[in-house]
């Protein structure tokens, strides 16, 4: 049996971001691919703008990046709110509702889980530290870590064990009313929601916070997590397949903005 293919939706790069590349580009952080490699996936990238229908694949990877557009899940602006690109709101919402129809093995990582809660119906802290009695999440200049406690029942344990030690973060957002279909099953000590999944057992979809791809090639615990995502994603590898039919999930979203995203 051939490896089971994931699917990651690219960020994009602005002219010069790379030199050279004065018309800009689109790029996704190597440790998701490497993790992902190590785990025993091919990988296909997914590039937000592109017009033709994406091909069926095994799992969905939502990795990190800039902000969601706060109009997604009806709030205002934020001064502090940057890095929104329409294209890629769009396609990662639009996957991530069709990945839980079609009961796809999904991972999603820091703006990924951000995503995959919009895309139910949920809402966001559109900054922590304006949330009283929040520790430090994002540092631009040191990447903070704090330990993450599990559900014991929930996938994200039986993967990672109920206590991950040193998560590494860097969001400056976070969950605030989760989407419906979804469980909190992961948090920091200080108390944020910092890991979901489908309510009911309903498939393999784990949403994480922090960001495991950056320890996953020395912490065993963090690999771990895309070892059980890949596992599932080989366990249907040719017969979910993204945008088949599938009855995996209930959840509808009703907080999304209007724009057919």
């Amino acid at each position: 049996m051939p490896p089971p293919l994931v699917a990651v939706p690219a960020a994009r790069l602005a002219p010069g971001r790379i030199v050279g590349w004065t018309p800009g580009g689109v790029a996704v952080p190597t440790p998701y691919i490497e993790a992902l490699w190590r785990a025993g996936a091919r990988v296909v990238l997914i590039v937000p703008g592109d017009p033709g229908p994406p091909p069926p694949w095994d799992g969905l990877l939502l990795a990190g990046g800039g902000d969601i557009d706060p109009a997604r899940y009806r709030a205002g602006a934020h001064p502090k709110v940057s890095g929104v690109d329409p294209d890629r709101d769009e396609l990662e919402l639009g996957l991530a509702r069709r990945a839980l129809d079609a009961g796809t093995p999904l991972l999603a990582i820091c703006r990924g889980v951000q995503v995959l809660n919009v895309a139910t119906g949920g809402t966001l802290h559109p900054h922590l530290p304006d949330v009283e009695g929040l520790a430090t999440h994002a540092d631009a200049d040191l990447e903070p870590a704090h330990d993450v406690r599990a559900r014991p029942d929930s996938l994200l344990a039986t993967a990672c064990g109920s206590r991950l030690a040193s998560c590494p973060s860097q969001h400056h957002q976070g969950l605030d009313r989760l989407g419906q279909g979804l469980v909190a099953t992961g948090w920091a000590d200080d108390g944020l929601v910092e890991a979901v999944e489908v309510a009911g057992g309903g498939g393999w979809a784990v949403g994480v916070q922090w960001h495991p791809e950056r320890a996953a090639a020395e912490e065993p615990a963090q690999q771990a997590l895309f070892d059980a995502f890949v596992a599932a994603a080989a366990r249907g590898a040719g017969t979910a397949g993204l945008g088949r039919a599938g009855t995996a999930w209930s959840g509808r979203a009703g907080g999304g903005a209007a724009s057919g995203a």
